[in-house]
């Protein structure tokens, strides 16, 4: 699963479909996660660094990586 290439993200948590018009504003780990989609990291890759790096039960972050993720999908953000 990877972020489709021609939407625009940005460091403070902007994201654009330029196909839709459509804009969107996410918070800090939202933004780290589009980030972690952008490079190609798998959900497995990316929810392991974020567990490195911050202090957070591994059941509560896949859920909300799964909720971000579908939201995601509903926008259709994400290349499946």
């Amino acid at each position: 699963m990877r972020l489709k290439k021609n939407i625009a993200t940005s460091d403070t948590g902007f994201i654009f479909n330029p196909t839709t018009g459509d804009s969107f504003t996410v918070n800090p780990m939202a933004s780290e996660i589009l980030q972690h989609l952008k490079q190609g990291l798998t959900f497995s890759e990316f929810k392991n660094l974020i567990l490195q790096k911050y202090d957070v039960e591994a059941n509560q972050l896949e859920n909300d990586c799964e909720d971000f993720l579908n939201q995601l999908k509903e926008a259709n953000l994400l290349e499946v």
